[in-house]
């Protein structure tokens, strides 16, 4: 069985799949399409990370659950550290959805994360310490990911266009 494929100047590079019956089939796989598919991957994990931040951790803080009152209790800080971490929580789940600030939501829940784990360390004695460290794989992609993004967002912010 032989194969031949033409190369065409300026085409993008496509892979060759065997088909069961042993025939060569040639399926294109563009750099485009495979880009699409990981922006697309990536868009999936920012929304099941907004729906994590939103639904299970931030909405328990901010409705006063007895398990979230107590926690923050047992930490000194009282409702009013509950709610703000609730807060800051919900505002980098919305965050993570808006494309200009894709990148900097990653990075402040990232470092809500770095107190998460300290905390847990230190008052908790470590009970739940790897899940903040779990989470902030994913949110380094994200914000490696989106880091073109932060130009854009520091013009805004500038002013400029």
């Amino acid at each position: 069985m032989s194969e031949t494929t033409a190369s065409v100047a300026g085409a993008a590079p496509t892979a060759s799949l065997a088909s069961p019956a042993g025939s060569a089939v040639a399926e294109p796989v563009t750099v485009t399409a495979r880009r699409r598919r990981a922006r697309m991957a990536l868009r999936g994990l920012q929304v099941l990370l907004a729906l994590f931040y939103a639904i299970a951790s931030a909405l328990p803080k901010l409705i006063a659950l007895p398990a979230a009152v107590e926690a923050f209790d047992q930490l000194g800080w009282g409702t009013a550290g509950m709610y703000i971490v609730g807060a800051l929580e919900l505002a980098g789940a919305v965050a993570l959805l808006v494309p200009v600030l894709q990148s900097v939501a990653a990075i402040a829940l990232s470092g809500l994360m770095v107190g998460a784990f300290v905390v847990q360390l230190t008052a908790f004695d470590g009970e739940n310490a790897a899940t903040p460290l779990v989470l902030i794989v994913p949110l380094a992609l994200i914000a490696w990911a989106r880091r073109d993004r932060n130009a854009e967002l520091l013009r805004m912010v500038r002013g400029g266009k």
